[in-house]
């Protein structure tokens, strides 16, 4: 079910939304359910599943590693290098 929502603006507020709504062919109310649910994406970030498949995809491939203790030296042995 739809519900309305009812936002006050300012008229030169206003006016840039209609132009902006006006350059994308759009309604005022379509320019700005659009402008609203780019928000909430935004506002969510990545979602727990996107998560998830990039976690499965990465464990699909087979990609070299390393003993931890011996890249962690030289992490160090680059690290002092450039201080040098």
């Amino acid at each position: 079910m739809s519900k309305r929502l009812q936002v006050l603006f300012e008229e030169d507020e206003l006016e840039e939304i209609r132009e902006a709504a006006r350059r994308q062919r759009l309604t005022v109310a379509g320019w700005v359910r659009q402008a609203l649910r780019a928000a909430r994406r935004d506002q969510l970030g990545v979602q727990p599943q996107d998560k998830l498949l990039a976690v499965r995809e990465a464990a699909a491939h087979g990609f070299p590693t390393g003993d931890i203790e011996q890249m962690l030296s030289e992490i160090e042995q680059g690290y002092l290098a450039t201080d040098e």
